[in-house]
């Protein structure tokens, strides 16, 4: 089989490469390659940087091109083998109808305000620091918000016993297998995936993930005992829905899928809204833009009217591509002979899109490194160009929430307090297991109150 042209070096000297430093690597492949080069990790693979060729491969989703199954198991661990995630085929169509009615209509609506009340209760905690000028880690306050949001619109709650247990439990599995090479090779090797105790990662891993287990299949139970057709928590909607078949979903199909939603449906938020605080408060210009058109606004501050803020919009965009949580896309298996950027592929190549690559093109967006919010202000980038939720079949579902809670924490945050930034030295995006997120903590300390608190609840409320 050829290959474009890629490194020659050994494949584990270009594994180790690509779980250390995996956006340097690629980038440095991009220079010498160009928009297309192969590299050999456990296997051999294409990455793909170039919009017209992206768009040729995720256009044609299902038809030259297929989710290959195997590629996807590394995620199993911890999701299991029915989630949206590691299914492909018919079985990913059926789980993917399933799941996406909870993030669409009115139900938008609902979660608007329950992101804005965490998030009011979590900053108050701030306020009571302010005097003592205690610096606050912005990722763990992030991760607070955006855990305790999916936990309520998963499940409806997240202040029972079994919440917090749930909560605590996920938190350390999430820190534990972002912070370790080590991890993210036994994610990438099966074979090292072995029980050698409680103390060692993968014992740990399995004896927590066990804990998680045990919770979410009590939840499981309790509501196939209780039944209340009035609740509209994503866990009711999913054992309500039925397949084309008339199919419900499994104890074990439920477990995979709400597992899937906890973990990918905060962590990733969290690291989105982590960098956003850093980029906003590290730009004074930025600051200046975005407190000057939430405070147009006056006291009305409601949905609609967040979405609709176009520099509000522009920060996201911009942090959602300066540094993608999500380097790749999903992988796509070659299903019939393609010619792709010159290059003739025979079927079973595998080939993965690089989002970071080709949010970094200067052809596309000049002076990449910078962050400049205006770039999204001047024109529309195709989806082909600006990806940070992936696409094609495997788009992430949550996207449209994800983009929600980005605009209400920050708009929230930013009307109300007055933040400076600790944090001095620049921070950097590594590698945390299978995504990316900052290299540093990043503090930031509250210097005084914009805003009411009162104002900012009741017009969100009235959404």
């Amino acid at each position: 089989m050829t290959l474009p042209n890629g490194p020659q070096t050994p494949a584990v000297v270009q594994m180790l490469q690509w779980v250390a430093t995996p956006m340097s690597f690629m980038e440095d492949c991009a220079k010498r390659y160009g928009d297309i080069f192969s590299l050999q990790l456990n296997m051999p693979l294409v990455l793909v940087s170039n919009p017209q060729a992206l768009q040729q491969i995720l256009t044609s989703d299902t038809k030259e091109f297929a989710a290959p199954s195997d590629l996807n198991s590394m995620f199993e661990p911890m999701l299991g083998k029915n989630s949206v995630i590691t299914v492909s085929g018919e079985i990913h169509k059926r789980q993917r109808q399933l799941l996406t009615p909870p993030f669409h209509g009115e139900r938008m609506h609902n979660y608007a305000q329950t992101i804005s009340n965490i998030t009011q209760e979590v900053i108050q905690s701030w306020q009571v620091n302010q005097s003592i000028n205690q610096p606050v880690c912005i990722r763990s306050a992030m991760q607070s918000i955006t855990l305790r949001v999916i936990m309520q619109a998963v499940f409806g709650l997240y202040n029972g016993a079994r919440a917090v247990e749930l909560e605590r439990v996920l938190s350390l599995m999430m820190d534990a297998g972002g912070n370790s090479p080590l991890r993210t090779l036994l994610l990438y090797y099966p074979v090292l995936q072995r029980d050698l105790g409680k103390l060692t990662p993968w014992g740990t891993f399995l004896r927590r993930r066990e804990i998680v287990d045990k919770l979410i299949y009590a939840e499981i139970a309790e509501r196939r005992e209780n039944a209340n057709p009035s609740r509209t928590d994503i866990l009711s909607l999913l054992m309500a829905a039925r397949d084309v078949n008339g199919e419900p979903m499994s104890d074990v199909e439920l477990r995979d899928e709400l597992l899937t939603l906890l973990t990918a449906g905060h962590e990733t938020t969290a690291t989105a809204l982590t960098w956003a605080f850093y980029w906003i408060h590290k730009i004074p210009n930025v600051r200046e833009k975005l407190i000057a058109e939430l405070d147009s606004l006056g006291d009305e501050l409601d949905l609609n009217t967040i979405n609709k803020l176009p520099y509000l919009g522009a920060v996201c965009n911009e942090t959602l591509r300066i540094y993608p949580v999500g380097m790749l896309t999903f992988p796509r298996e070659v299903k019939e002979p393609v010619n792709l950027c010159g290059y003739d592929l025979e079927p079973g190549t595998y080939i993965l899109g690089s989002i970071y690559l080709t949010h970094q093109r200067e052809d596309i967006y000049p002076e990449p490194k910078q962050f400049k919010p205006e770039r999204f202000l001047q024109r529309q980038f195709s989806p082909y160009e600006f990806l940070p939720f992936g696409g094609g079949v495997r788009r992430c579902i949550g996207n449209a929430f994800a983009m929600l809670e980005m605009k209400i924490v920050l708009a929230t945050i930013m009307k109300q307090l007055e933040l400076e930034l600790v944090t001095t030295k620049d921070v950097r995006p590594r590698r945390r297991g299978l995504v990316t997120g900052p290299n540093q903590i990043i503090n930031m300390v509250v210097k005084g109150l914009r805003g009411s608190t009162e104002v900012l609840t009741k017009s969100v409320t009235n959404v």
